[in-house]
């Protein structure tokens, strides 16, 4: 009944291989991206501050399948923007890359600026009154501290990101949830078997991060 396991029909560790690369580059995006974001949110230029603030609002209360497409139809079909993909499956996970890194960029944002909301005012002004410039009061004083403050929401953004690297199959970007819908379609006998390995692929995937980020938050805390 289960042949199809063995049969090398399916590339199991293949897609899910797909999968946390999918989420590695995603991340490594999102935490450059939402550290931009959040340096905007709390910017004193008016126009960078707008900016932050309505990206943000508007990205993130969109539907990640929407974003993802946009990105396929958008930016690839319409203006025909391939990111330096030879091939449709390069060119499908870039833009999914690109799709989730603006996304989940707007939840690091949050993230870190609920860590900038725990730093003392004090601290800020103290380096102002020194003569540094808002790039080094933020860079040097702020942002560290946010970091460290941050990491436990930061790794339930992280963990959410990971599960949502499934929507990339919505522009057939070769990664796990693509390979569990064709395993579906050609297995449907064994649909709860299909389902079980998935759902434990994605319990080893996502299980360690936040083991190792909890251990994180708790050595890296900051005490008051």
């Amino acid at each position: 009944m289960f042949d199809f396991l063995d049969s090398g029909q399916y590339d199991l560790l293949g897609a899910f291989w797909v999968t946390a690369q999918l989420a590695l580059y995603s991340a490594i995006g999102s935490l450059i991206w939402g550290t931009a974001l959040v340096a905007m949110r709390v910017s004193p230029v008016p126009l960078m501050r707008g900016f932050g603030t309505a990206y943000v609002n508007l990205v993130r209360n969109t539907p990640l399948t929407v974003v993802i497409v946009a990105c396929s139809f958008g930016l690839n079909q319409t203006l025909q923007v391939t990111l330096g993909g030879d091939t449709f499956e390069q060119i499908g996970f870039r833009l999914a890359v690109l799709g989730l890194t603006a996304y989940t960029g707007t939840f690091v944002c949050e993230a870190l600026r609920s860590g900038i909301n725990t730093v003392p005012a004090g601290q800020a002004e103290a380096a102002r009154a020194l003569g540094m410039s808002f790039t080094q009061v933020l860079t040097l004083v702020i942002l560290p501290q946010a970091f460290r403050a941050a990491i436990t929401p930061l790794a339930n953004v992280l963990i959410a990101l990971t599960k949502n690297t499934t929507v990339a199959a919505a522009i057939s970007a070769a990664e796990a949830a693509f390979l569990m819908k064709a395993m579906i379609e050609n297995e449907a006998d064994a649909l709860f078997v299909i389902f079980g390995i998935f759902a434990f692929g994605f319990i080893v995937l996502t299980l360690p991060t936040g083991l190792f980020l909890g251990w994180a938050a708790k050595r890296l805390a900051v005490k008051r």
